[in-house]
């Protein structure tokens, strides 16, 4: 194999670094981090630790479950979100009169605490500082995922937590108040939140920031909250003197805990940030003698190290040659782009390039000089195992569809383990921004281009259904990834999420959790964690109304969390002309109006075997046959459904995971815009 060229001077670095450890006086300087958990947001590096029931999904810490399944009881329930490092927050023998060294810190974080159907709210969410990654049994209810009945009150539980109660128990003064907890849910001090007209789990939900803010030195604890977008207040709403060694590990943990009780809520975490002042090493002379025993034995496993970082670097460029060899092999690849090119060709990836990002990657705009066309590059974010299979799985699938309703795939490139695919560049930009963009792209949005859109995708995704010679489920179908030529014509993109169906078998490393996008996601798909041909139909209605109706599938209309259920009802009562894009005016062909929004309102049924067949609903649009029969009422999604869910040759489509989100129904908290984070190829 060979020893690397540099091996000399990694261990002279390496000697360099153990003399580093001899004794010196070393400053505080502070560890931090700082999460939004948007639409797109994976832990990919295990950041966080979920425990119990807790998850990471809709945008935000579910630190409680968040379901869409009526059938799912979301009372009784609790658990854990904790920052997976610990940190040194005290030294010292804390039963010792001496001096004691004490961290400071500084947290802030967004809440969002939403009761389902306007129920009742409760128990409450705390942000904690805890000894471990555990938590007690039976800590539901009163409890807060805090302690249980034997636990409450123990010294030994070794926590501090600041609880945000949204339920009155027998010890609260109040069901809206924020509260000191130390080792147990009886709190030192209260502060009732009504006082400053704060609720924190209202009907009409809201966000609130909370600070949390402790100075070593003084040992003076602050607590802050205010509405989200609100400046930090002046004034904390607690205020108190702790000394933290005499309750809290030294080695100890950040996070958040929640429960429910008989009645429930929705406990989300949007956004979190910490800052931990990283506490000075001791100058203790006998580190010199550690120094000596552990320095050879360190310098061995440097070698030893550095050998083992040598193969793997070795079984990298191996399997990266191997990828390199699988892109020149596939039949009708597209041509390879030299990295350079690409390069050049998007202003080195600039960011006033960038036509948006999704899940796997960003997009920018780029001019190839040589060839005078405008492409669309993109750049896999992912530059692991993963990503590359992310990569190989798109390129397969994509390689060989030919469709002019499609978007169309001109080249590859790899280099350095960077992925790039390179596309048909769209000057007319995606769907959604003239349906929910600026003012003047509105204007171009005429009838006929919305009727011509519809048909164009419908026919891209019959071509993937049922013409290719594998059937394709994109996944993913959504405004976003509809992308307009210099003709308003739809092309359907982003296969990131696709996958290629052959025999009941997938032909990709399956992805974790329910992949698409919420809203247009079938219900089934919460409960089979897989995605059919027949999800992808339920997709495209959603594109339908939304196009026909120019709102987002997920509204606030008439009391309505969903556009298909305000249109159903004006279907009823003979009314579903007025779901027409009020921008259209009268500018329309209603016979036409009305084929659509059944067709649509066929698509959504909540029964995938009812939903129609991407060949009839070619011939509705073009006319060739009637609309669908759509019943008055919408039917109840039932699960499990009656019968096969979708053909025998078109079943799984995704991972066996079931991660289940509130947001397919509104849990009351709203995403942040995410209209630069587009699903754009």
């Amino acid at each position: 194999m060979g020893l690397p060229k540099n091996l000399p001077l990694i261990l002279s670095s390496t000697l360099l670094l153990l003399l580093s450890l001899l004794p010196t006086t070393t400053s505080k300087t502070p560890e931090y981090f700082n999460e939004t958990f948007g639409p797109f947001y994976t832990d990919d590096y295990n950041t966080f630790t979920m425990i119990n029931e807790a998850s990471i999904s809709g945008g935000a810490l579910q630190i409680t479950p968040d379901t869409i399944n009526s059938n799912f009881n979301l009372a009784n329930r609790s658990g854990r979100v904790m920052y997976s490092k610990s940190f040194l927050l005290w030294k010292g023998d804390k039963n010792s009169t001496s001096p004691q060294t004490l961290a400071s810190f500084s947290t802030s974080f967004l809440v969002n605490i939403f009761r389902p159907n306007n129920f009742t709210s409760g128990e409450g969410l705390a942000f904690l500082i805890a000894p471990n990654l555990t938590m007690p049994s039976s800590s539901q209810g009163q409890w807060l995922g805090l302690t249980n009945l034997t636990t409450d009150g123990n010294p030994l539980n070794q926590f501090i937590a600041i609880e945000l109660d949204t339920f009155q128990e027998s010890f609260d003064p109040n069901n809206n108040h924020i509260g000191l907890n130390i080792n147990s849910v009886k709190s030192n001090i209260t502060y009732n939140l009504s006082s400053i007209d704060i609720e924190l789990a209202p009907i009409d939900p809201k966000n609130y920031t909370i600070w949390v803010d402790y100075n070593g030195s003084s040992t003076l604890l602050n607590v802050y909250i205010a509405l989200e977008g609100k400046p930090k207040p002046i004034s904390p709403v607690i205020q108190k003197n702790i000394n933290l060694k005499e309750i809290i590990a030294p080695e100890s943990y950040f996070g958040f805990s929640a429960s429910t009780g008989n009645t429930s809520e929705l406990n989300c975490v949007l956004m979190w940030n910490l800052t931990v002042e990283t506490l000075p090493m001791d100058k203790d002379p006998s580190r010199v003698v550690l120094l000596l025993a552990i320095g050879i034995p360190i310098l061995t496993l440097v070698i030893v190290g550095c050998l083992v970082g040598y193969y793997l670097y070795k079984k990298r460029i191996e399997g990266d040659a191997s990828i390199l060899g699988t892109l020149k092999s596939l039949p009708g690849t597209p041509r390879e782009f030299l990295f350079k090119d690409l390069k050049r060709a998007t202003n080195n990836f600039d960011e006033r390039n960038k036509l948006g990002q999704g899940g796997f990657g960003v997009v920018y705009k780029g001019f190839l000089a040589k060839e005078n066309i405008e492409v669309a590059v993109k750049k896999f974010s992912r530059e692991n195992i993963k990503g590359r299979d992310d990569f190989l799985a798109e390129l397969i699938i994509i390689n060989r569809l030919r469709h002019r309703h499609l978007v169309r795939l001109v080249g590859w490139c790899h280099k350095n383990g960077m992925l790039l695919l390179v596309y048909d560049y769209m000057p007319n930009g995606s769907l959604d921004k003239y349906l929910f963009g600026e003012p003047e792209s509105e204007k171009s949005l005429s009838w006929v281009r919305r009727y011509n859109i519809i048909s164009g995708v419908a026919s891209a995704l019959h071509y993937l259904h049922d013409e290719y010679d594998q059937k394709v489920v994109h996944r993913d179908l959504k405004a976003s990834n509809i992308m307009l030529d210099s003709d308003y014509n739809a092309r359907l993109g982003d296969f990131g999420l696709a996958r290629a169906l052959d025999n009941e078998k997938t032909s990709y490393a399956e992805l974790e959790g329910v992949a698409g996008t919420m809203g247009y996601i079938a219900p089934e798909c919460f409960h089979t964690g897989k995605a059919t041909c027949e999800s992808d139909v339920y997709g495209f209605g959603a594109v339908v109304l939304e196009v026909v109706c120019g709102q987002h599938p997920r509204v606030n209309i008439e009391g309505f969390h969903f556009l298909v259920d305000w249109v159903w009802r004006l279907y009823r009562e003979g009314r579903i002309l007025e779901a027409v894009d009020e921008r259209l005016k009268e500018d329309y062909v209603a016979e036409d109006v009305e084929r659509l929004l059944k067709l649509g309102m066929a698509c959504s049924h909540p029964t995938p075997s009812e939903r129609p067949k991407t060949q009839a609903i070619v011939q509705i649009i073009s006319r060739s046959v009637p609309p669908p029969w759509v019943p008055p009422i919408k039917p109840s999604f039932v699960w499990p459904t009656m019968g096969p869910v979708g053909d025998d040759d078109s079943s799984v489509a995704t991972g066996d995971t079931m991660q289940i989100t509130s947001s397919y129904y509104g849990s009351g908290w709203t995403p942040r815009d995410n209209s630069e984070e587009r699903n754009l190829f």
